[in-house]
């Protein structure tokens, strides 16, 4: 599923070609997408609305529409979004707009949704922070972690805790500030919370400038371009290969239903309580 770096990179493609953008018309192909409005109650409600602004909202895509409400969309597994000609095959949602081009929501699986909204807080869940905003500092953070007694991954996992991180990118930043993802979050004195707060920004924001990260057919910037953080994973998808820090194997294991990638000599293993 993409993670913050790929929403961000997709949300920085469509903005200058939407925004200012007025809808002419919707054509739903999969109905489901758009749900709980039925296509005919959707098309109705974006059409004629310009598009004022594009943001991202941790994994979601948010489209203002000014007085037509909100537009809130989420890639899921195959997501794709992209402006121009139509591609044709696993097309859900587009939107004929009024340059003459059209932005298409393609999806193979057909996960992924589109949903219109008055506001766009009524169709998003509960968010915590932006791991890349000002509300996400390092005092918060200690904080935050000393009042939780969770295992670190399924917490750094946990959308209402930190918004828009991922598999990929928790276990990148648990590598970095050499912490088991199995350790409890309220063990974690200052100067380890200091460490992985620095790790969770840094990792995010250089995958950000590298377009996120692509390890499967399926994401690709909406200019069709893979990602290219993929080449600087140290862990992540890397299961007996050398740590590039000090060469032990990686190792694969599974926390919370999850598979996780970790060193097991950068990374000690939490002792377990008498």
């Amino acid at each position: 599923m993409p993670e913050l770096p790929e929403v961000e990179t997709v949300v920085r493609h469509i903005r200058p070609n939407v925004v200012g953008r007025r809808i002419e018309s919707a054509e739903i192909h999969w109905k489901r997408t758009v749900e709980p409005l039925t296509p005919a109650r959707f098309r109705s409600a974006v059409k004629g609305a310009t598009v004022e602004r594009v943001w991202r909202r941790g994994k979601y895509i948010v489209f203002d529409l000014g007085g037509h409400g909100s537009l809130v969309g989420h890639l899921r597994m195959t997501g794709r979004m992209q402006v121009g000609a139509s591609p044709g095959a696993h097309v859900v949602v587009s939107l004929a707009l009024d340059d003459g081009r059209g932005f298409h929501f393609i999806d193979v699986r057909k996960f992924g949704r589109l949903v219109w909204a008055r506001r766009s807080e009524d169709a998003l869940p509960a968010l915590g922070p932006e791991p890349l905003g000002d509300a996400f500092t390092a005092d918060w953070f200690s904080r935050a972690l000393r009042k939780r007694h969770r295992r670190l991954k399924p917490l750094l996992l946990d959308q209402s805790f930190l918004a828009g991180l991922g598999n990929i990118y928790v276990d990148e930043a648990l590598f970095a500030a050499r912490l088991h993802p199995l350790r409890p979050a309220s063990t974690l004195r200052r100067p380890a919370a200091d460490r992985l707060h620095e790790a969770i920004r840094t990792i995010l924001a250089a995958a950000v400038e590298h377009e996120g990260s692509t390890f499967d057919r399926f994401y690709r910037t909406p200019e069709g371009k893979p990602g290219s953080y993929q080449h600087k994973f140290q862990v992540y998808g890397r299961t007996k290969k050398p740590c590039r820090r000090c060469a032990a194997p990686v190792r694969k294991l599974v926390v919370g239903g999850r598979g996780t990638h970790i060193c097991p000599r950068c990374q000690r293993a939490p002792r377990s309580p008498a």
